[in-house]
């Protein structure tokens, strides 16, 4: 079987194998598309259309990353200023004469959007909503040996703005071919709870979906065993099935001894495999992820996990992956997750759209939670051509895919139903909600939220009684109340914040700092009375809050469970309240290119177990008589700050605050804050006035990645004065170049306002950073990076590439 695999994985042109194992075979569809940018008359779903002359590309592809930045792109700003249209894909393939009899299915697991597919000239069908997952039979159309098979795909995201955000246009997720016998586990065909749980053991039921597609009636024997994951089986059962003429559905029962736990802090996965045998010959084989854990919302405890109560620290996270759009890629998921467990997350909220299926699986083995949500609107829209105009037909479908896709990953623990949704404020808010609560509690039973602005008097959906959590967006004074007014329904924070903030700038002027010059008068400055002290964080949208105050307000209560901040990273697209040319959010912690702003600080210091301090601003300055300097601290009982080898005294957070300041006399040179513990230096940090800049320094997150032809590393781009120092006010433009088996990607520096293309080769620096992302090619070896600017010295990095079978530390920095 394996053999027939590794040849199957290996293919690139052709979709065949020399024999087909009677197993099923999955096999990566992404290679070999031809793409067209077309007009909405186009036809090229004949078989013999001739595509010759368009460009070939692997999926996952966003069309409208690589497109310019313009004010008269229909998206708008809100849509990231870039291009929408129709695009057509078409793929051909061959499948082996040994493949007849099987069934073929082609999955996709995302397309923006309006999709349809051909196969062989035959319709297929249409998915509107751009997130959600599905398949489609191939089998009645194929033809086997010599002959191709040709399927073509268009998408229509024409008709603009149809989104409050970025969204990406093409097929911008995964898709494969599957291989089954005639009897097979359905897709996502299994369904596995954990409903008793004690030291001792874990009762694990498992539901299983067995598709007939033979027409006839049979028996069959459905194995399931677990694996623990040192890959021993741990328990198992075998059960007789009578199938029908079409699905038959299986429910089994295991008991696994002493109980590996998944946690946040040790997310123990195990799988289940699912083995489907006909007269004792195996026909399929089927996995599952299995995390064995138990959880629950109290109205005075707030949330509990596995026995031991746990607040809730999320951010929320919009789909785009920065300079690469919304294309998916493993690794550049992985990173912003690593980043944001770096700085304390715990949690994850899929704003506002089912996310891809990569993002649950590292969630499954990072150990986050996620709240997983569904839509951003019902049936009143937000934006002109938005799903509103497909809900009536479309979303009983949407939702039940969504929720029988993930309901298997441990790392789901809530799942959210709507974003803000317009009818909140209507009478068929409540009809709404109950039909589409209904319809998630039929397939799952995690408790179910939706994210409301805010949960008032007036909200019908939070009046439906139907939500198993009260989600508040923002309305942060409202919080300490939820008790009195929701007495039976356990609060959470869906979404906090708002505040904005530019990495790397500073702006003080009449003792307030503020964050961003543009449109001032839309925000608000919240200091302390009068505005007396300056800081750092007290930039907030009338809306929202700063970043300080409401974690003050989430920390000091058990019942508020936790909270999801709006948000984790920048993202494409919305920069409210700023409008042109401004083309992506100032709301992350961590800017568009993965640099953390210095409020990620605030919440390393209050929700990471590590030792945290956090010196700022910079300390290059002009004309300025005095600076605020803050630090974020934590583990110590003060910091003291030197100017230039003076102390300037020490001081020690008061009361609530999470920071400390003092008022310091400008001059140049080093500025350094050390933290102290039991009267023992903890930490320090300093930061110095640099000179001129004369280098370049190029820094990978990693220097060994996979010859696999997906595998990336993120080159953070710097320059250096004459003793090595960053410059953090740099903005010298960056010439790219790279030798050896990759390419570059993606370009990025943070700024909201750069109308620079994001998938060129060259960066101008914002605030002294900017970022190049290097993919793999799939031969082994060095890539080299070279990094040129007029009056720098150049610089170089080099990448390694291996062979999986070679062997690698994919965990260096």
């Amino acid at each position: 079987m394996y053999k027939v695999l590794l040849v199957c994985l290996l293919a690139l042109a052709a979709v065949s194998c020399q024999k087909i194992n009677d197993t099923r075979v999955i096999q990566s569809f992404n290679d070999d598309w031809y793409f067209m940018l077309a007009d909405s008359t186009m036809d090229a779903s004949v078989p013999d259309y001739d595509h010759s002359s368009w460009r070939t590309l692997s999926v996952p592809h966003d069309w409208s990353i690589e497109g310019e930045f313009s004010k008269e792109h229909p998206a708008t700003e809100g849509g990231g200023a870039l291009p929408g249209g129709v695009g057509w894909y078409r793929k051909t393939f061959q499948l082996d004469e040994a493949t007849k009899g099987k069934r073929v299915y082609l999955q996709f697991d995302g397309i923006y959007m309006n999709s349809e597919v051909w196969i062989n000239g035959h319709y297929l069908g249409k998915r509107p909503f751009g997130y959600i997952s599905f398949e489609y039979d191939l089998t009645p159309y194929l033809s086997y040996g010599k002959d191709s098979n040709v399927v073509a795909v268009k998408v229509n995201n024409s008709k603009q703005p149809n989104s409050r955000w970025y969204s990406g246009s093409g097929i911008y997720r995964n898709t494969r071919l599957v291989i089954t016998s005639s009897i097979h586990v359905a897709q996502w065909g299994t369904y596995v709870k954990v409903p008793e749980l004690s030291k001792q053991q874990a009762l694990v039921k498992v539901q299983t979906t067995v598709l007939n597609t033979t027409g006839e009636s049979t028996k069959a024997n459905v194995h399931t065993f677990i694996k623990s994951k040192d890959n021993k089986v741990v328990t198992e059962a075998s059960s007789a099935l009578q199938l029908s003429e079409s699905e038959t559905v299986l429910d089994q029962e295991l008991l696994v001894s002493s109980p590996q736990i998944w946690s946040i802090n040790d997310p123990n996965l195990y799988t289940v495999h699912t083995e489907v045998s006909i007269n004792g010959e195996k026909i399929d084989t089927y996995t599952t992820p299995l995390g064995i854990r138990t959880f629950s919302f109290d109205q005075q405890k707030g949330f509990t996990l596995n026995g031991e109560q746990v607040k809730i620290k999320g951010v929320c996270l919009h789909h785009d992956l920065g300079c690469l759009g919304s294309a998916i890629n493993t690794r550049a998921i992985e990173r912003q997750l690593e980043i944001m467990k770096e700085m304390g997350v715990n949690a994850i909220r899929t704003s506002h759209n089912p996310p891809a299926p990569e993002l649950l699986d590292l969630c499954d083995k990072m150990g986050l939670l996620v709240m997983d949500e569904t839509f951003d609107m019902w049936s009143m829209k937000k934006s002109e051509y938005d799903y509103s105009l497909y809900w009536d037909e479309w979303h009983v479908r949407d939702l039940t895919d969504h929720i029988i896709r993930d309901r298997n990953h441990p790392s789901v623990f809530v799942w959210s139903i709507g974003n803000e949704i317009t009818d909140q404020w209507h009478p068929i808010g409540d009809s709404l909600a109950r039909e589409l609560t209904q319809i998630v509690r039929s397939l799952d039973d995690r408790p179910i939220t939706s994210a409301m602005n805010p949960p008032n008097e007036g909200n019908t959906i939070a009046l439906s009684g139907t939500l198993d959590l009260i989600g508040y967006n923002y309305a942060h004074d409202k919080y300490e109340l939820h008790n009195d007014k929701y007495p039976n329904t356990p609060f959470i924070a869906t979404e906090t914040t708002s505040a904005l903030e530019t990495r790397g700038y500073y702006d003080q002027k009449s003792d307030t700092i503020k964050r961003w010059p543009i449109q001032w008068d839309k925000l608000f400055v919240e200091g302390n009375p009068g505005n007396t002290v300056s800081a750092y964080d007290q930039v907030s949208t009338p809306w929202g809050s700063t970043h300080e105050e409401t974690w003050k307000i989430i920390k000091k209560h058990d019942f508020l469970s936790g909270m999801f901040i709006w948000t984790g990273f920048d993202y494409l697209g919305e920069p409210t309240p700023y409008a042109w040319p401004s083309r992506s959010s100032y709301f992350g912690i961590v800017d568009l290119a993965g640099f953390p702003k210095d409020a990620y600080y605030m919440y390393q210091s209050e929700w990471a177990d590590k030792d945290v301090l956090h010196v700022l601003p910079h300390w290059n300055w002009t004309g300025r008589d005095s600076v605020d300097v803050w630090a974020y601290y934590n583990h110590a009982d003060e910091v003291e700050l030197f100017l230039n080898g003076k102390s300037l005294g020490a001081k020690s957070k008061e009361g609530e605050e999470l920071h400390v300041m003092w008022r310091v006399a400008y001059e140049p040179g080093e500025l350094k804050a050390v933290s102290i513990k039991n009267g023992e230096l903890l930490l320090e940090k300093a930061v110095v006035t640099a000179g001129e800049p004369i280098s370049i320094r190029l820094t990978p997150d990693r220097n060994e990645i996979l010859a696999d032809g997906k595998d990336l590393s993120f080159i953070t781009v710097e320059v250096l004065d004459k003793d090595n120092n960053p410059v953090p006010v740099g903005a010298n433009e960056i010439q790219f170049s790279i030798e050896g088996s990759g390419k570059i990607v993606g370009v990025g520096n943070g700024d909201p306002t750069s109308h620079l293309s994001l998938k060129g080769d060259k960066m101008k620096m914002f605030n002294g950073k900017c970022l190049v992302v290097i993919q793999s090619g799939q031969l082994s070896g060095k890539v080299v990076v070279h990094a040129t600017s007029k009056g720098l010295k150049d610089a170089e990095t080099v990448i390694k590439s291996y062979n999986i079978k070679q062997g690698i530390n994919l965990n260096n920095n």
